[in-house]
């Protein structure tokens, strides 16, 4: 069990108690030893988003990754659309401000459980939360990485849709990570 809360000015506040039963996502991750996985944090924009357009394909794949794992979005929401933009996917969408986005995403990846989660991301403020998660991932994309963000991965991939599958399919973790 946990319980994670924070309102010091940091332009969100989380309340939530954790009491998974179900079932979550155990990865071995060569060289860093057998994680239980409950938590996935995604940025939305470049990274699971294009220009505002969220792919098909990822909604599925989230929603299939939902019934296994928390799953977070994380989001300036400079454009005031980003849960009309989520539509049906199962994520709770966390408003983060625009300033020191880098340090937010960090201490919000530090406050659920570093060693727990799974972080995707693939702008220069999300350098840190990759860096800070049990794995970091980040994603290129047609709108490109931070190269910081891509130093501090684990991985690093072309689309959102690989990172999920990356995620989804055990061997291929091992196969990458192995040394």
């Amino acid at each position: 069990m946990c319980f994670v809360a924070s309102q010091d000015g940091m332009g969100y506040l989380i309340i939530s108690l954790c009491l998974r039963e179900g079932p979550m996502l155990r990865m071995e991750i060569p060289g860093k030893g057998v994680y239980s996985v409950e938590f996935l944090v995604l940025d939305l924009n470049g990274t699971i988003s294009t220009d505002g357009r969220i792919p098909g394909q990822f909604k599925d794949k989230i929603n299939l990754l939902a019934k296994r794992l928390k799953i977070y979005i994380l989001t300036a929401d400079t454009r005031g659309d980003a849960r009309e933009r989520l539509g049906r996917i199962t994520a709770e969408l966390v408003r983060i401000d625009g300033e020191d986005g880098a340090e937010q995403k960090k201490k919000f990846v530090s406050q659920i459980g570093a060693e727990r989660t799974i972080a995707v991301g693939n702008g220069y403020n999300d350098h840190l939360m990759v860096k800070e998660a049990a794995l970091g991932i980040a994603v290129i994309g047609r709108e490109g990485a931070a190269k910081e963000t891509m130093c501090n991965a684990d991985v690093v991939v072309n689309e959102i849709t690989d990172a999920l599958d990356f995620i989804l399919k055990p061997l291929r973790h091992q196969a990458t990570l192995r040394k």
